[in-house]
């Protein structure tokens, strides 16, 4: 059998790296493996490869023709990486000027991927996850702009599906139910 390609996405702080890495280990209890990428990781490494940037502030200052071409680039040498692919990666990115697609249709059509996942919980969770995690930094925002984020997430994964022909799986990170989004995970691994 071919291997996959699976594309998890989710707002900062929903919990999306827990939820992955249990239903990793429990799959490899089985036998079934995954190469975990994180996509800005991947694209970065291209970038050095290239020549384009030393660092990633280097990265996020490069022309957006050169950004888009390092994302294509990216897209294409994960798009041939033999077995299962887990593919770690935003689905929109909220920026001060409005939202924009964390996989443009470039970087789709190199990836193809079989399936979706949105992981997604209330607002109110995320938003305590944020102000409690002290190793990360992000923007505040309250539970509107969250309900909002997620919804854009949703927005982009039914248009991501419409370009590739992949289904869309939402899982529920919810408090105390860890367990249940795990299997949930593992399920649409498998």
């Amino acid at each position: 059998m071919a291997g996959r390609k699976v594309i998890i996405t989710g707002v900062p702080g929903v919990g999306k790296s827990t939820v992955v890495n249990g239903a990793l280990a429990k799959l490899k209890e089985e036998g079934i493996t995954y190469q975990s990428l994180n996509f800005g990781t991947f694209m970065f490494e291209v970038a050095q490869k290239e020549g384009y940037a030393k660092d990633r502030d280097e990265m996020r200052k490069l022309d957006k023709d050169v950004q888009k071409n390092l994302q294509k680039l990216a897209a294409k040498a994960m798009s041939q990486i033999p077995g299962n692919v887990l593919i770690d990666t935003h689905a929109s990115v909220k920026t001060p000027k409005g939202y924009l697609a964390g996989l443009p249709e470039w970087v789709l059509r190199e990836l193809m991927p079989d399936v979706i996942v949105l992981v997604e919980t209330d607002e109110d969770q995320i938003l305590l996850r944020r102000i409690s995690d002290a190793t990360r930094v992000r923007d505040m925002e309250g539970a509107g702009g969250i309900a909002e984020h997620q919804q854009f997430n949703r927005s982009f994964g039914a248009s991501y599906a419409m370009t590739t022909g992949c289904t869309i799986k939402i899982i529920r990170n919810q408090d105390f139910l860890l367990e249940r989004a795990t299997m949930d995970m593992a399920d649409v691994l498998r």
